[in-house]
């Protein structure tokens, strides 16, 4: 099956333009790069093709007009952030207008994604935005927000995205997406690292992302904040919501055009078996507000049998948690297995942790479950 000219029908389409693929090789914007990004997509949506673009660059454009190197500093990155953003929306916006295309500046926090309730109302915003011919242009705001520049908030809690790889997969999840393409400035996939060996390939298509394909990512250059190791994992989710993505680089002239034209450029990510809305919400969407460590056996219920997970199963409780919250599940190695919404909280989970279900009541005076997490509400990672 030639999947390179299935792309080709994609309707729903998210963009990810990285910082790289933005920049010169002097770290000043690429407006010329840009502009031709615009024209191309400008020719997609006059085929009434729905297009989200989740766009880096703030900050670079905020250290370029302050006239410093690459902030270091949280609170630097947030001020070139809030300095930079605006010219970033300038850029689209103007681009766009050429086109009589209408742009809508969207910053996102990972509670618009944690929070449920306001994770179903940006996903009905941007539904909206595209149903009036709208192009959303998202970009984290690093302005109000350290837990995107650390990829911590201050609790310690582990957040959903730390970088715009991931937030772009997030994005082509929730809206349903059929494709999204991850433009940096490498050609795709290696089988193996060619920042440090000179005989690599692309991979042209990977049919799933096994453990053996994400041994192939690396780390962050200097200007970005993910590498392949992030883009891998965007991919993923993105095939896991039962979408294609490709990772192509940008810098070549005529990329989009060539991916719509069905030619054999970057790494293809075929789609897998579709997880259910809620369940991708708890895999993808969520943070980790703490941790539990389980046994062997409670491991093997969870992942051959699809069982809850009872407190008997549990041999450590980590940070502290509310009933409701997202925890992650670890096995006794702290690898993660899975994660789920828990029916209790830290402080009852910890009193109940290593007993049977029929001593919960005894021991809390009250019983809401019998199991610490649902086998409806574990998705197995």
């Amino acid at each position: 099956m030639d999947f390179r000219k299935k792309i080709q029908k994609a309707n729903r389409i998210v963009f990810k333009f990285g910082t790289n693929v933005l920049s010169r090789d002097d770290g000043s914007i690429s407006l010329s790069r840009i502009y031709a990004f615009i024209e191309d997509i400008a020719d997609l949506k006059k085929q009434g093709k729905e297009i989200i673009i989740v766009t880096s660059g703030a900050i670079g454009l905020g250290a370029q007009k302050l006239k410093m190197e690459k902030p270091t500093l949280v609170s630097l990155k947030q001020a070139c952030a809030a300095v930079g953003q605006g010219r970033l929306m300038y850029i689209y916006e103007e681009g766009f207008d050429k086109f009589d295309i209408t742009t809508a500046q969207v910053l996102l926090t990972e509670e618009d994604f944690t929070i449920r309730k306001k994770y179903l109302s940006l996903r009905n915003a941007l539904n909206e935005l595209l149903t009036l011919g709208v192009i959303p242009i998202i970009n984290q705001n690093d302005t109000v927000s350290t837990s995107e520049v650390e990829g911590f908030n201050t609790d310690g809690v582990k957040v959903c995205f730390g970088d715009n790889d991931k937030l772009s997969a997030l994005v082509m999840s929730k809206l349903d997406a059929d494709l999204l393409v991850i433009l940096s400035d490498v050609d795709g996939l290696y089988d193996g690292d060619p920042r440090t060996q000179t005989d690599v390939k692309v991979i042209p298509l990977v049919k799933e992302v096994t453990e053996e394909i994400e041994a192939l990512g690396f780390e962050a250059s200097k200007r970005g904040r993910g590498g392949m190791k992030t883009k891998l994992e965007a991919a993923k989710i993105a095939a896991n919501s039962g979408g294609f993505a490709i990772i192509a680089n940008g810098k070549k002239p005529e990329i989009i055009k060539s991916i719509f034209q069905g030619k054999e450029v970057g790494t293809l990510f075929l789609p897998q078996d579709q997880l259910s809305g809620k369940k991708r919400w708890i895999a993808y969407a969520t943070s980790c507000f703490g941790q539990l460590i389980i046994n062997t056996g409670a491991q093997k219920a969870l992942v051959e049998k699809n069982s809850s997970l009872l407190p008997i199963g549990v041999v450590e409780v980590i940070n502290e948690f509310e009933k409701g919250d997202v925890v992650c599940i670890l096995d006794e190695e702290k690898n993660e297995v899975a994660k789920g919404i828990i029916n209790y909280s830290s402080s009852d989970t910890l009193k109940i942790a290593g007993k049977h279900s029929d001593e919960i009541e005894s021991i809390l005076c009250h019983k809401n479950y019998d199991a610490l997490i649902t086998r409806d509400n574990i998705v197995i990672l």
